[in-house]
């Protein structure tokens, strides 16, 4: 990734794009065929001398054609014929942009496969499910990773449309009207280079579009961050029901030689809210004065770039942890077994109101039962259930503990697998 955002990369998709249009311009009759193979075969750059005659010239497409006229000699003539810098500047841009996204979603399919795999594996793995940071009712991990892979191929399509939305140029003049460029060179320029053409635009393309991309990063961004907190909240030395793989030999604290920290969720979430900064720049970028200024380029110069590279360490990071992640099943059901079982008083309850008492009453015992158990050392919500005399009433010893089982709970979740394909 880092590679198609270097200066050399940067200025092998501008001098692509001068090329195709050229040899747009020699198909159309404009220029002749010979000048274009003296341009392609001669045409080069060297990236020292373009920024030694920026220093100077103050302008760097100028700078740029300057140095590749010094390879081509007379044919250079041809190059640029009727272009503005925008033309080449945007066209190219959206190359950077399509190369990007592909290596994106190279690494967003992998990442789907490794949480496909591993919901697979855990499908049945029982562990309490939280709101509010509080037990609440039986879960599976795999049914939790399962949320995680239904947004990821949520962000995979979005992905896919920004791809599609991005891979645009435009080649159309000075203030975008075709006062000196054949509307036709546009269209075979942007065919030959595997884009569309921009439908109506300016001097540059409208930032809308730029702006949709880095939002849908940033989205990406957050879905993996999300997925990074839970991870740190589960591996909580109180909790530890999983655990980021810790190396042989790795270090956890310069003081304290116990520390297995987080670290790389930790980075995941500190890197999502350097992603999500840049959308609200990109929006910033959309306004332009009149029919372009150039307030967009110094910020795109650093948050294209950055927000590429990050958003693919962080799926590459991601993929990675999540493939490592250590489970560990039997704290699951230690702690989702806490207090007696607290977690099934909603079983209990609705077993009470079908046998006739009302829901306040059946929320009064059962809570009364629950709220003794709670955070108590002893406490065992299951025996204050078994020993209640009001239950006893209405519910027998087998009924009592079926509301237990925790089966109960994951009846209905192939439903949720079987969409998802797992």
């Amino acid at each position: 990734m880092g590679k198609l955002w270097t200066e050399e990369f940067k200025f092998q998709t501008w001098l692509d794009v001068e090329i195709a249009v050229c040899q747009a311009q020699a198909e159309l009759g404009y220029i002749p065929y010979s000048a274009v193979e003296e341009i392609k075969s001669k045409a080069k750059f060297d990236t020292k001398r373009i920024l030694e005659i920026e220093a100077k010239v103050r302008h760097d497409m100028i700078a740029f054609l300057t140095n590749v006229n010094e390879y081509v000699g007379e044919s250079g003539r041809y190059i640029h014929l009727g272009l503005t810098s925008s033309d080449v500047l945007d066209t190219a841009l959206a190359l950077q942009l399509v190369s990007s996204m592909d290596l994106i979603l190279e690494a967003l399919e992998s990442l789907v496969q490794v949480i496909r795999k591993k919901a697979t594996l855990h499908r049945q793995t029982i562990m309490v499910g939280r709101s509010h940071g509080i037990h609440a009712e039986p879960i599976t991990f795999g049914f939790k990773l399962a949320g995680w892979l239904a947004e990821i191929l949520r962000a995979q399509t979005r992905l896919e449309q920004v791809r599609q939305e991005i891979a645009v140029g435009k080649i159309s003049g000075a203030v975008g009207t075709y006062a000196n460029i054949d509307p036709q060179i546009e269209v075979l320029t942007c065919q030959k280079l595997g884009l569309q053409t921009d439908k109506a635009s300016t001097q540059v393309i409208s930032r809308d579009s730029h702006a949709n991309y880095i939002q849908q990063l940033a989205l990406l961004a957050a879905s993996i961050e999300r997925f990074a907190v839970e991870i740190r909240n589960l591996q909580r030395s109180d909790v530890l029901e999983v655990e980021e793989y810790f190396s042989p030999g790795q270090k956890g604290s310069s003081a304290m030689p116990h520390k297995r920290n987080p670290i790389r969720s930790e980075r995941l979430t500190g890197i999502a809210r350097m992603i999500r900064a840049y959308a609200g720049t990109a929006l910033e970028d959309v306004a332009l004065w009149h029919e372009r200024d150039i307030s967009h380029s110094s910020v795109e110069r650093v948050m294209f770039p950055d927000a590429c590279i990050l958003s693919h360490f962080m799926l590459h990071e991601i993929t990675d942890l999540i493939e490592n992640l250590l489970v560990y099943p039997e704290n699951m059901k230690r702690n989702m077994n806490v207090y007696g079982g607290v977690i099934f008083s909603q079983r209990v309850l609705l077993s009470l109101v079908n046998k006739g008492l009302s829901r306040d009453q059946a929320y009064r015992i059962t809570q009364s039962c629950a709220h003794q158990a709670w955070n108590q050392p002893d406490g065992d919500f299951h025996r204050l259930i078994r020993e209640n005399e009001e239950v006893a009433k209405y519910l027998t010893e087998q009924e009592i503990e079926q509301c237990f089982d925790p089966g109960h709970h994951l009846s209905n979740l192939e439903h949720i697998y079987q969409k998802l394909g797992i």
